[in-house]
C-alpha cells in the first residue's frame, strides 16, 4: 500500500485521486478561493503552482484572477508568483511576499486588512461574498490524511482552515506525503453562529475542547493530490544588539512586576509576534530565571525549540508552527517530545479575545513606529504604503494583562545612520490606540505607561524611549504644542505633527531640522 492510501483512509475518496494538472479545471476568472496555512506553513503548494504554470504557459496573466481568503500568509512561490502573474484580484486578511506587496500598494490587488481573530467569523458569517451568497466557490487544502469518516486532519498550521472548508462549495485535499502526519496535534471547533455561539471553556492551556480534525462534508471534495514538497518556511533573522537589548529591558520589567506582586513568580501565558525582536525576547526568557511558563500565541518560531527544551516553558497553544526550513528540521528529530506540548487551534481560538482577557495573556508585539501618546502604527509606512497588515497583534494588545510593544528607537537610511525614528510625535496611520497600550519598550528603555495621563504618558515616551538623535526635539515639540493650544488633553501642532514623515519622504531622513 502507497503512503496516499495509507494517508486516505476514507477509502471511497481514493476515486478522487487526481495529478495537480487535472484540477486546474476546477479554476475560473473570478472564483472566490480559500486556502489552508498560517505565516508560511501549512499551505497548498502542488495545485497552485500547476496553477500558476498554466497561466504563464497559455498567457492567461490577467485573465484568471481569484479572490483569496487565506488565515495569514502563505509561501512566496505561491501568492507573490501569483501576484507577479497578475492572478490575484482581492486579497483577505494578511500577506507578505515582495511582489505581492507591490501590487497591493500599485492598487493591482484590493487587500483587506483584518484583526486575525475576526476574520474566520466574518467568513463564517458570510461578509466577504456577500454578492455570491456569502460563501466560497473553492478551498484548497494542504492535510497530513483523511479520516475514515472523510475529515481532514490538518498540516503545520491551523488558521482558518476549518472555516474556509466549512464554508467552501467544493474542495481539492494535497495529503503532503513528503512530512510526517501532524495527527494528534489539532484541537479544532468550529465557529457557530450568533445568537447561540458556544463559549470556549478552556480555563488551562492544555484542555482540548474540540476534535484532532476538521469536520467535513466529505462529498464537496472534488479532488484529492499527492504533495511531497516541504513549507517554505520563515527564514530565522538573527538577534541583533538592539533586539536583544529590548529583550533585557522587558525580562528586567518582569522581574520587577514579580517583585511588586503584580505577576506570579512564573508570570502569566505569554504571547510574542514575529521576528528578530520576539525572537530575542523569547531567547531572554530562556536564559532568564523563570520557570514554568506557558505560551498563548499565534505562531510558534525557531527560539521556541530551545525554550521547550531549556524545560523553562512547559505548553505553547499557537496556530502555526512558523519554523525556518533548519528549525523543522529539529522539530522532526524531537516530534515525539514536542507533540506533547504543543497543541494547535484555530486562529479565532489561538486569538480570541476572550480567552486572552481570561488567561491574562502578556501581550508583546512589535509596531513600525509609536507616538509619544502610546498610538502605534503596525502596517502602514508613511501613513499610506501597506506592509503586511495588522495580524493578530490588535486581538492581543486590546485584551492582554498587560500589552507592550517594542521596536527599535532608530533605524539607518542610505542619508543618515539615524534616519528613522521609531517615536514620532503623531503617527499618520493608528492600529494600536493608547486605550489599548500598557508598556512601550525600545533598546533605550522601558516607558510603563499605566495610570499616566496623556501629557505624562508623553515626557515618559520620550525620556525612556526616545533615541538621543530626536530626544531634545521631541521635548521641545511638546512643550511647544502644549503651550500653543493652552494645555489641551492632547496637545499637537496640526502644521508640524507630519514634518519627519515628509521629510523622509523627500529627503531619506526623519531629522528634517538638520540641514
Amino acid at each position: 500500500m502507497s503512503t496516499l492510501e495509507e494517508r486516505v483512509r476514507c477509502k471511497e475518496l481514493l476515486s478522487k485521486v487526481k495529478t495537480p494538472e487535472e484540477c486546474i479545471q476546477y479554476f475560473e476568472d473570478g472564483l472566490n478561493v480559500g486556502m489552508s496555512g498560517f505565516t508560511p506553513v501549512g499551505y497548498p503548494k502542488v495545485v497552485p503552482i500547476a496553477l500558476c504554470d498554466h497561466v504563464e504557459k497559455n498567457n492567461l496573466q490577467g485573465k484568471l484572477r481569484l479572490n483569496l481568503f487565506i488565515g495569514a500568509s502563505v509561501g512566496a512561490e505561491v501568492e507573490d508568483r501569483m501576484a507577479t502573474l497578475n492572478m490575484i484580484d482581492r486579497r483577505w486578511p494578511y500577506q507578505t511576499g515582495k511582489n505581492l506587496g507591490k501590487a497591493i500598494n500599485s492598487g493591482q490587488i484590493r487587500m483587506g486588512d483584518k484583526h486575525l481573530s475576526m476574520f474566520p467569523q466574518d467568513l463564517k458569517y458570510g461578509f466577504y461574498t456577500m454578492d455570491k451568497g456569502g460563501g466560497l466557490d473553492l478551498a484548497v487544502i494542504e492535510a497530513s490524511a483523511i479520516t475514515e469518516n472523510g475529515d481532514i486532519i490538518l498540516t503545520g498550521a491551523v488558521g482558518a482552515a476549518p472555516e474556509i472548508i466549512d464554508v467552501a462549495d467544493k474542495i481539492i485535499v494535497e495529503i503532503n506525503t513528503g512530512l510526517p502526519s501532524f495527527e494528534g496535534m489539532h484541537d479544532i471547533l468550529l465557529t457557530d453562529l450568533p445568537p447561540y455561539r458556544k463559549i470556549y471553556p478552556v480555563t488551562d492551556l492544555r484542555q482540548r475542547i474540540g476534535t484532532p480534525w476538521v469536520p467535513t462534508d466529505k462529498s464537496k471534495i472534488v479532488a484529492i493530490v499527492e504533495s511531497k514538497l516541504p513549507d517554505n518556511g520563515r527564514a530565522l533573522r538573527g538577534t541583533d544588539d538592539v533586539a536583544q537589548a529590548i529583550a533585557d529591558n522587558i525580562v528586567d520589567f518582569f522581574q520587577v512586576e514579580v517583585k511588586a506582586g503584580r505577576l506570579p513568580k512564573n508570570l502569566l501565558p505569554l504571547q510574542s509576534g514575529v521576528g528578530s525582536i520576539a525572537n530575542a525576547v523569547v531567547g531572554g526568557l530562556t536564559a532568564s530565571p523563570f520557570e514554568d511558563l506557558t505560551v498563548f500565541t499565534e505562531v510558534l518560531q525557531d527560539t521556541f525549540l530551545p525554550f521547550l527544551d531549556s524545560g523553562k516553558c512547559k505548553y505553547i497553544n499557537c496556530t502555526s508552527l512558523s519554523l525556518s526550513n533548519d528549525a523543522f528540521v529539529d522539530w522532526w528529530k524531537n516530534f515525539e517530545t514536542y507533540k506533547n506540548m504543543v497543541m494547535m487551534r484555530p486562529q479565532q481560538i489561538s486569538n480570541n479575545p476572550e480567552l486572552i482577557r481570561r488567561a491574562g495573556v502578556i501581550g508583546m508585539n512589535t509596531p513600525l513606529e509609536f507616538d509619544m501618546y502610546a498610538h502605534a502604527n503596525s502596517t502602514h509606512a508613511g501613513g499610506t504604503r501597506m506592509l503586511n497588515g495588522i495580524g493578530g497583534s490588535g486581538d492581543f494588545i486590546r485584551n492582554a494583562y498587560i500589552s507592550m510593544m517594542h521596536c527599535p528607537s532608530c533605524r539607518a537610511t542610505k542619508n543618515d545612520e539615524f534616519g528613522i525614528t521609531g517615536v514620532v510625535p503623531k503617527v499618520p496611520h493608528v492600529d494600536h490606540t493608547e486605550h489599548d497600550i500598557d508598556v512601550l519598550v525600545t533598546e533605550q528603555g522601558l516607558a510603563d505607561l499605566r495610570g499616566l495621563a496623556p501629557i505624562d504618558r508623553a515626557k515618559v515616551v520620550i525620556d525612556k524611549c526616545a533615541h538621543p538623535a530626536y530626544k531634545d526635539y521631541m521635548y521641545d515639540y511638546l512643550d511647544r504644542a502644549t503651550k500653543a493650544t493652552g494645555g489641551h488633553h492632547e496637545p499637537q501642532l496640526l502644521d508640524e505633527c507630519y514634518n519627519m514623515h515628509l521629510s523622509f519622504a523627500q529627503n531619506g531622513t526623519m531629522r528634517f531640522w538638520e540641514k
